[in-house]
Order: C-alpha cells, then structure tokens, then sequence
C-alpha cells in the first residue's frame, strides 16, 4: 500500500524557499523608496510607542484608546510647537538663515580667486561656481521648473500621509505582527525567539532612552554656551544642536559649524577684542570653535558615557565611521539608523554563534537568562509524529 505524506519532500521546500527569497529581494529592489517610507514610520512608532505603554500601564486603557490618544497627541505637538514658536523665534530663525546666506556668497567669492599658500597656487574656481549655480537654483527657481516643484511637493504630501497612515498601524497592529513573526520559527524554537526579540527591544530602548536624554542635555549646554559669548540667535543654534545630536557625531559638528559661521559674521555682543570688526568676528569665531571642542569632548568622555551606560558595547571610533559611512550612502536615515542596527546585528551575530558553536542561545551576562519551557511544552513541542508503518 501508498504511503500518505502529505509533507513538501526536502528539495522542493528549499526550491519553494529560495523562490520566496528571490521574490521578496526584487520587490524591495524594485519598490525601495516605498521600503524607506515604511521604515520611516516604523522609526516614528518606535520612537512614541514608549508613551503608549506608560499610558497602558498607569491608567489600564485597551491598547487601541491608547494609541489614539498617543498619536493625536503627536500630531498636534509635532503641528503645534513649531506654529507658536515660529512667531517668537522669528528674528533670531530670519538672522541664522540670513547669515548662513552671507557666509555662503562669501565662501563662493573666496572660491572663485585662486588661493596662493606659500608658492603653491589652488584653484577652486569650479568649486565657487557650482556652489554659486547651486544657490542660485534653490534660491531663484525658473518658472519652466515650477511644474515640476509642484510635482514634488504633491508626491512628497501622498508620502506624508502614508507615511502617517503607516505609524498608526505599527502602533495598533504591533503585537500581532510580533506574534507572527515569532511564529514564523519552528514551534521549539519559538520561545527563543521571544527571548532574542526581548534582548533586541532592550537595545532599541537603551538607544531611545539615552539620545532623548542627551539631546535635551546637548540643546541647554550649547544654548547656555553660545549665549554666554553672545552669539546672536544663541537659542535657534542650542535647539539645532540639540536635535542634531540625535544624528550621533556628524550632527553635533554640522551645529557647530553653523554655530561658527554665525560667529564670523555676527561676531559677539559684548565681546570686543579688536577695532576692526574682521579681526573681532575671527576671534569670536575661535571663541566658538574652542568652546565646542572642549564641550564635544566633555560630552563624548563624560556625559555620553554616562547617559547611554554599558547597554551598546560599542567602539566610539567604530561608531563614527559607521555613521560616517552611513550617511554617505544612505542619508540622514542611515545615520540615525546604523547605531542602533550595528548593536542588534552584534546580538544575532552572537546567538547565531552560539548556536552553531552547540552552546545554550544565551549567555549568563547579568541579564534576563533564557529560561527553558516548562517539561510539559518540551514534552508537547519536540515529540514528533511516528511513522506510519501499515504493513500490506
């Protein structure tokens, strides 16, 4: 008599498996702006769902009223806080944007001459040129091209609002699409895939909780700082280092480049060292630039440390050339990324190890240790159906 399988034989599964695979790294290649736009919202869900279950926890809302709430709430801030700070910055915002001109056209001036050092001549004349084309474009746009801005700016909204759709629905639909991931493992592996995910989430959060923290440290010290030089707009400059701290290293040096900029231009308000304005605005401008390497490094060797503790295990020089590299290929999204997925990567890469290596999933670091399932699931998880040996 025909045996009954109704099991794929092994050659086919493999077959079925790469298939699947092959079709799922086309879709990704083929629709990669829609894949940035999804990992975007899921990084806006990531970063406010901590707010969800402080709500959940203190008041026992259901998980849908909760995030409701959360979200709303967001949109309004995220609308709110820029709509009523922008009349009160409005002077310092139009200063730093003006100055930053300035030091544009004049950088592009100095560029267009060539530079003598010594007996050496450079010349960087098509360096000016391209940055004079550039400003000129984003400043006085032709009115052929005002067809396609439109076109842009209508793609860039119907990305906004997916992207907006989507947060709600990773915020929502979370826990089950947690659920099926986890189910995708083999039953017996299941709960170490739990525990893998609950390790991975620890890294994300410690990551979180450490950038929110230093950011807001970052914005005061530097607005402290700048104001304390008088560097006009001292508060606009604070704010955009402490956001830009959120893109680790590169963002607090782009602050403070624009930061000394403003400095060479503005100069202080109370500083006068020289009679000639030039003279006075450089010095000022090595005021700045000294007192953000002194601040950079105190951040760096004392206050990072710190505020992020032991939770990443990671090389400051490994971690800066990664943003480095980061942001070269991927953008601002890469760099605010790559931290975070070079730590998780180290996770895996560590139980994969383990694995192949036959030592247990997780090693004993002081942390939650993978507990084995109770006997009964072992018992109900790793028994395999007999055969089926009818005989004719």
């Amino acid at each position: 008599m025909k045996k009954n399988n109704d099991q794929w034989s092994l050659p086919f599964r493999y077959t079925m498996g790469i298939i699947i695979f092959i079709i799922v790294v086309a879709f990704v290649i083929y629709a990669s702006e829609a894949v940035t736009m999804f990992i975007i919202a899921a990084f806006v869900a990531y970063l406010i769902s901590p707010a969800v279950m402080f709500l959940m926890e203190r008041t026992k809302l259901s998980r849908t009223v909760a995030v409701n709430i959360v979200y709303f709430t967001a949109l309004i801030v995220m609308v709110g806080i820029p709509a009523t700070l922008t009349p009160i910055f409005f002077d310092e915002i139009q200063l730093v944007a003006q100055d930053l001109l300035e030091l544009s056209e004049e950088l592009s001036g100095f560029l267009s001459e060539p530079i003598k050092l010594g007996g050496v001549v450079v010349h960087l004349e098509e360096v000016g040129e391209s940055l004079a084309h550039f400003q000129e474009n984003m400043l006085t746009p032709l009115p052929e091209e005002a067809l396609e801005l439109l076109e842009a700016t209508s793609i860039n909204v119907l990305w906004f609002l997916i992207i907006l759709v989507s947060v709600h629905l990773f915020m929502s639909e979370w826990p089950r699409i947690r659920t099926w991931m986890i189910h995708l493992a083999p039953e017996p592996y299941q709960q170490e895939m739990s525990e893998l995910y609950e390790r991975l989430r620890n890294v994300w959060m410690a990551y979180l909780r450490g950038q929110i923290v230093l950011m807001v440290v970052v914005g005061i010290v530097f607005t402290i700082a700048w104001a304390a030089i008088g560097i006009p707009g001292a508060l606009v400059l604070g704010v955009i280092a402490g956001l830009f701290t959120l893109v680790p290293d590169v963002g607090p040096t782009v602050a403070a480049a624009i930061a000394i900029g403003v400095a060479l231009l503005e100069g202080s308000t109370w500083i006068r060292v020289s009679s000639d304005p030039t003279t006075n605005n450089l010095i000022v401008g090595g005021i700045t630039l000294v007192l953000y390497l002194i601040l950079i490094n105190l951040k760096n060797f004392f206050v990072r440390p710190i505020i992020m503790g032991r939770s990443l295990h990671m090389n400051e020089a490994l971690i800066f050339i990664a943003i480095l590299t980061a942001t070269i290929l991927w953008g601002i999204l890469g760099a605010l990324l790559i931290v975070p997925v070079m730590a998780s990567v180290s996770v895996i890469m560590e139980y994969l190890r383990r694995r192949i290596l036959g030592l247990p999933p997780f090693a004993d670091d002081g942390e939650k240790q993978f507990k084995a399932p109770p006997e009964e699931i072992q018992k109900k998880t790793l028994r395999f159906p007999a055969k089926d040996k009818k005989k004719k």
